[in-house]
């Protein structure tokens, strides 16, 4: 797809727009995790040469080495990539400066607080504003509260820019497009998926529209970057508020006998005004653990409150502690204490089929079993070994899921439903399941005695 150029726009604008079109231009993007590792092969796809920078040396060097460390995209991808001659892997932030366009694919984490951290937002952006030249384009992929791109982002490019006689809207173009990712996904992938693109003004506007046209499937300009930045937050707030709903109402469904499962499918035969979401252990992802967080604190920033968010964060936020209640109270009744209890979790990643752990609601159970004495363990066929994570640090390997280490366990707790798990031979071998992730409904009943969490 390409766009129509358009003669009232400045020329710097209508040499981008045309570049675009004709994927001549050179594209970078800057941060190489589980958003800009897919983008950089829509880009790639498309015809475009790519820069792929990442301060992480380890990943640079897997993919000029044409190796995956993002196992769900394939080993053939990065194989294509480093052996395309279009595609170059660098760490050095000097080799950006030949970009036509620059997106960036950060992190936006919590501070302690669950204040937004834009930490690397803003130095990424600092890494870029030398880079800016005469028709260049940067776009900021980051969830982040309405305002960052115009406020963060602008000034400090433009400080930069302007040393040289660049205008935003004239010379240089700013807009953000809110990623989409969702891992795993074997229907939707990053071309596929609508893209929202929204400028710090007109001119920018209709210059990201070019590039992101020229790769993907479809594009949806917007008013402003401050519009795309409030729509992919209520996307997540959306999901966010409705898992919480489910969330609440499991404890109360059980209490009278109910199973919140069935209900949900039932409820989801209704052909319009439902959508089924289903409780879990808690939240994971980058998307819905924290991207509320940022509304709600940009909310207060403007003297407004956002109560919704706030206690669907709260309710969320609870689920580890919830289940591990309910593995302690299983244990009891299986007439043993939780404190030197053999505890085998299944599933580490976050969702199911994949090995993307950020935020996974197994590393705070986890925890929250060691530290009231529980032998922890886990298997999972996608994660291998336990990663370093920014609050977690756990000295664990997976470990197979055989017969007798099922039976050993004291509970077997399920916090991932992966596909690749024997959940029949769970079944069949395993004295506690502690499931709460209704896996075991698949199952024929046998040996196990299933508590649902």
């Amino acid at each position: 797809m390409t766009t129509e150029p358009d003669n009232t726009l400045p020329p710097h604008a209508r040499e981008a727009i045309r570049r675009f079109n004709e994927r001549s231009a050179t594209v970078a993007v800057v941060g190489l995790g589980y958003v800009g590792l897919p983008l950089v092969r829509a880009m790639h796809d498309a015809g475009f040469r790519v820069i792929g920078f990442d301060v992480d040396s380890a990943k640079i060097a897997m993919l000029r080495r044409g190796e995956a460390y993002l196992r769900h995209l394939g080993e053939g991808f990065v194989r294509d990539l480093a052996g395309s001659g279009r595609f170059e892997a660098t760490d050095e932030p000097a080799r950006l400066a030949g970009a036509d366009a620059i997106v960036l694919c950060v992190p936006t984490p919590l501070g302690p607080d669950r204040e937004p951290d834009l930490s690397f937002v803003e130095r990424s952006t600092e890494l870029v504003a030398g880079c800016v030249r005469a028709g260049t384009l940067v776009s900021l992929e980051s969830t982040s509260y309405p305002g960052t791109t115009r406020e963060v982002c602008l000034p400090i490019i433009d400080r930069a820019a302007r040393q040289h006689g660049l205008e935003c809207g004239r010379d240089w173009f700013l807009v953000f497009s809110p990623e989409r990712e969702d891992p795993g996904n074997a229907t939707h992938s990053t071309r596929t998926i609508p893209r929202l693109v929204g400028g710090v003004d007109p001119v920018s506007t209709a210059v990201g529209i070019a590039l992101y046209s020229a790769a993907l499937e479809r594009v949806i300009p917007v008013e402003s970057a401050e519009v795309a930045e409030a729509a992919k937050l209520l996307e997540n707030v959306y999901r966010a508020v409705n898992i919480a709903l489910v969330n609440e109402l499991k404890p109360v469904l059980a209490a009278m006998g109910i199973d919140v499962w069935q209900v949900v499918r039932a409820a989801a035969t209704k052909p319009f005004g439902f959508q089924p979401f289903y409780p879990g252990p808690g939240l994971g992802g980058h998307c819905i653990p924290i991207d509320p967080f940022y509304l709600a604190w940009k909310a207060r920033q403007v003297g407004e409150r956002t109560r919704f968010i706030e206690l669907a964060g709260e309710i969320n936020s609870r689920m580890p502690e919830r289940v591990v209640e309910r593995v302690e109270a299983a244990l009891r009744d299986e007439g043993r204490g939780l404190h030197g209890a053999d505890v085998l979790v299944l599933g580490l990643a976050y969702k199911p089929n994949v090995d993307d752990v950020r935020e996974t609601p197994a590393a705070e159970i986890i925890r929250l079993l060691s530290e009231r004495g529980a032998r922890v363990s886990y298997h999972d066929p996608h994660v291998p070994v336990f990663p370093r994570m920014r609050r977690y640090r756990f000295d664990l390997v997976s470990e197979p899921l055989t017969p007798g280490r099922l039976a050993r366990a004291d509970c077997v707790l399920v916090v991932t439903h992966h596909d690749a798990i024997d959940w029949q031979s769970v079944a069949d071998h395993a004295r506690l399941v502690v499931d709460t992730r209704d896996a075991m409904a698949r199952t024929r009943p046998s040996k196990a005695r299933v508590v649902k969490a």
